[in-house]
Parts: C-alpha cells; sequence; structure tokens
C-alpha cells in the first residue's frame, strides 16, 4: 500500500536556509561560467595552434567537452531550482540525469587513463593519431553500458511515498534509498562495475606512470626532461583530483550519517574537478600557455589594429 507511482522527485538542494540561497546562485552561476569559459579557451588554444594537433592534446579536448557535459547535467537544473523555488524533478528527468552523469563520468575516467597510457610513450616515441579512434570508440561504448545498465535497473524499482532527495541532483544512491522494493541487486551492480570501472583505468595510470617515471630518469637531456613533465604533470594533476575528491567524497559519505553534508561533499567531486581543469593544464603545460598566449596576443593587437605589431609580438611569442 505504499508503493506508487512517482511522477516526480524533490531535489532538497544543500541547503533549507532560504537566506543562503541567492549566495548559492550566484557562487554556482559563477563557477559555471567559469568552467566553461575556461574550458573553450582551452579547446580554442589547441585548435588553433598545429603544433597541439597530437592525440595527447585530442583527448584534453574530448575531455574538456565531457567537463562540459557533466557540468551542463547537473548546475543548470540546480540553478533552474533556486532561482524558481521549485524543488521538483520528473521520474523520467531524474532517471536522464543519472543516465547523463554516469555515462560523462565513466567517459572521462577511461579517457584520464588513455591520456595517461599516451603519457607513457610521450618520452621515448611518438604516437601516431589513429590510436585515437579505437580507444574512443571503446571508451564511448564502455560508458554507455555502464550509464544505460544503471539506468535501466533504477525503473525496476518500486518507490515509497517519500521522493525526497537530499542532494542537489538525482545521484544514483540516494535514488536507491527512497525504494521500497529490494536493491540488493542494484548494490551488488555499482560495487562491481565501480570497481571495474575504477580499478583498471587506476591500475593503467599507475603503470603508465612507473613507465613514464623510468624513462624520464632514464634521459640525458634536462630539456628533454622538462617537455615530458610539462605535457604530462598536468595531466597528472588532473588524475590526482579526479580520483581525489572522488575518494574523499566516498570516505565522507561512508563516515557521516547526514545525507546533506553528504550532498555537500559531492560538490567537490562533481563541479569543482570541472572548473579547475582549465587552471590546471593552463598554469602547467608550458605548450598550452604558449598556445593561450598567442591567442590573447591576436586578440589584444585585433583591437589596437595594427596588424605588423601583431606579427612582431606573434614571432616573439615562438
Amino acid at each position: 500500500m505504499n508503493h506508487t507511482d512517482v511522477p516526480e522527485f524533490l531535489l532538497l538542494g544543500l541547503t533549507d536556509d532560504p537566506e543562503l540561497q541567492p549566495f548559492l546562485l550566484g557562487l554556482f552561476l559563477s563557477m559555471y561560467l567559469v568552467t566553461i569559459l575556461g574550458i573553450l579557451l582551452i579547446i580554442l588554444a589547441i585548435s588553433s595552434d598545429p603544433h597541439l594537433h597530437t592525440p595527447i592534446y585530442s583527448f584534453l579536448c574530448i575531455q574538456s567537452l565531457a567537463d562540459i557535459c557533466i557540468s551542463t547535467t547537473t548546475i543548470p537544473k540546480m540553478l533552474v531550482n533556486i532561482q524558481t523555488q521549485n524543488q521538483h524533478i520528473s521520474y523520467t528527468g531524474c532517471i536522464a540525469q543519472i543516465g547523463f552523469v554516469l555515462f560523462f563520468g565513466g567517459f572521462e575516467n577511461c579517457l584520464l587513463a588513455a591520456m595517461a597510457y599516451e603519457c607513457g610513450h610521450l618520452p621515448s616515441t611518438e604516437v601516431h593519431s589513429h590510436h585515437d579512434p579505437p580507444t574512443l570508440l571503446l571508451s564511448v561504448l564502455l560508458s554507455i553500458t555502464d550509464a544505460l545498465l544503471h539506468s535501466l535497473m533504477v525503473l525496476r524499482l518500486f518507490f515509497c511515498t517519500n521522493r525526497e532527495i537530499p542532494h542537489f541532483f538525482c545521484e544514483l544512491d540516494q535514488v536507491f534509498k527512497l525504494a521500497c522494493s529490494d536493491t540488493l541487486i542494484n548494490n551488488f551492480l555499482i560495487y562491481f562495475v565501480g570497481s571495474l570501472f575504477g580499478g583498471v583505468p587506476v591500475s593503467v595510470i599507475i603503470f603508465s606512470y612507473t613507465l613514464i617515471l623510468s624513462s624520464i630518469l632514464r634521459m640525458p637531456s634536462v630539456e628533454g626532461k622538462c617537455k615530458a613533465f610539462s605535457t604530462c604533470g598536468s595531466h597528472l594533476s588532473v588524475v590526482s583530483l579526479f580520483y581525489g575528491t572522488g575518494f574523499g567524497v566516498y570516505i565522507s559519505s561512508a563516515v557521516t550519517d547526514s545525507s546533506r553534508k553528504a550532498a555537500v561533499a559531492s560538490v567537490m567531486y562533481i563541479v569543482v574537478p570541472q572548473m579547475m581543469n582549465p587552471f590546471i593544464y593552463s598554469l602547467r603545460n608550458r605548450d598550452v600557455k604558449g598556445a593561450l598566449r598567442k591567442i590573447i596576443t591576436r586578440i589584444h593587437l585585433s583591437l589596437m589594429g595594427s596588424p605588423a605589431l601583431g606579427l612582431f609580438f606573434l614571432s616573439e611569442s615562438k
């Protein structure tokens, strides 16, 4: 008798305090705009510089697009809920949000492993671009399979009259907690598939960076060592941020009984890494910094209207 057809859920967000809602609206809107603008600038810099048309930077562009998609899947709905003071999300919308978050998160997980593999070959030999399509296709297929598997398994659940999700988006584990039917199979799939999606890429990353370190230590040239660190050091920082925040959220949710605190902690892996990635890639990678300087110089000099001066500055930036 407690079962019901659920037309919609309620996303309770990060806090019930109405005085904090305008602050949260401004904060997350600013973070979202910084994320979008930063990522678009990185993509523009890489696409405009022929020297960066290599597999590792192609993966970087695709990963940046995945970052935009993850942020767009969650943050705009949160901003609309705060602005309209309407916390409802339809059942179909909730399932779709779960699927998209799982897909883009899993896709980025696979891309980080692929980028680590490419970095592992950079110090010793050049990797040809024909490796890209099979790797990308495999990443897409694995991510789609994971997202569809979990999303379709949610459809088999019955839900009680409690429809409140103490989160700012439809997080899979929180949706399971509202179900009246047995979720044993769903929880088993989460841990099993999560172990595969987490364990295999992390193993590839650790193995690749072991090769990178051993190759760099054998390099006689200091310039070669600096170039290898410049190319792959930024990727290692992004990997640390991505897995570090995810692991931190997992630990925090395990040690705290408050779902609202877990929702606040989840901001660290669903919002912060996507915003920080453009800064990490632009500040720690000298090739990307050089491409950004060229773009800024072109924009500045186009406003000044001096083509001759523009050629001078472009030659100096090289």
